[in-house]
């Protein structure tokens, strides 16, 4: 089997959310100028799972919060937050996810700092520099979070608040067989923590990378709750969600989305 350090994850899965973003999948999607001009109103809402983040989950917009929307570009949640009010840096490595917040930013005449790096260094920032860091499903695409979570801490001011969502590490376990699925059978193939490059088949890697799909990797709740931890924060909120439109069969059966509120003390 390959080795994780046989392939530049960064680069790799940047040029693959380049193509997602091309091909303007539902995270490439930017807001409707309707939606911009509802938050300058003060009706807005911001997604990291499909229902919205609950509203004493996010800063006052008055003085207005240092926002980092980290691996969160593609024109969603950061040109709402500053239509509402915030300061809002977007950081992501995909230059075409950021392209679509500077686009929607140029459209609604908004005023946003978009940033290209890898999440797992915000080395760009000095510490301290945010009160909000809005973190919406990306970490999969890194093999190890736990770089995430402390890098999160150093740049959040005391009191700070960090708001993610990950995937439910048990969607990553199954096999994803199409004929299982069909079937209505759930069967165990991964072991956690879950790696696309140490845990397919050379040829399903392979086929994988011949369709410029992004490489994944399923962190614990160990990683992802509890490396929040090991950085410094405490959990203030946490909540489940559903997926509208189920891609596996685990999906019909239980909430496969996860968020969380960690604030920096």
């Amino acid at each position: 089997m390959p080795a994780t350090d046989t392939i530049d994850i960064y680069h790799y899965n940047r040029a693959a959310w380049d193509r997602q973003a091309a091909q303007q999948c539902a995270w490439s999607q930017p807001v409707s100028a309707e939606t911009i001009q509802a938050a300058r109103r003060g009706d807005w809402q911001v997604h990291v799972t499909p229902r919205a983040l609950p509203a004493d989950w996010l800063p006052p917009m008055n003085p207005a919060p240092r926002i980092l929307c980290l691996a969160s570009a593609g024109g969603q949640q950061a040109p709402v937050l500053a239509a509402a009010g915030a300061e809002v840096t977007v950081f992501d490595a995909s230059s075409l996810q950021l392209a679509q917040d500077e686009m929607v930013a140029r459209r609604d005449g908004l005023t946003l700092k978009a940033v290209q790096g890898d999440m797992r260094d915000l080395s760009a920032f000095s510490d301290a520099s945010f009160d909000c860091i809005v973190h919406p499903i990306s970490n999969l695409y890194v093999p190890d979070v736990r770089p995430v979570w402390r890098e999160c801490f150093r740049v959040l001011k005391h009191g700070g608040r960090l708001l993610s969502s990950f995937y439910n590490p048990v969607v990553f376990v199954g096999d994803r067989a199409p004929e299982l699925a069909e079937q209505g059978l759930i069967r165990p193939r991964f072991k956690l923590p879950y790696s696309d490059v140490r845990d397919l088949t050379a040829q399903e890697l392979a086929q994988k990378q011949g369709r410029g799909e992004a490489l994944v990797f399923g962190h614990s709740l160990g990683e992802q709750i509890g490396g929040q931890l090991d950085a410094g924060f405490l959990l203030k909120g946490f909540y489940e969600d559903e997926q509208p439109q189920p891609r596996f069969l685990i999906d019909r059966f239980l909430p496969t989305f996860l968020a969380t509120h960690a604030v920096k003390p």
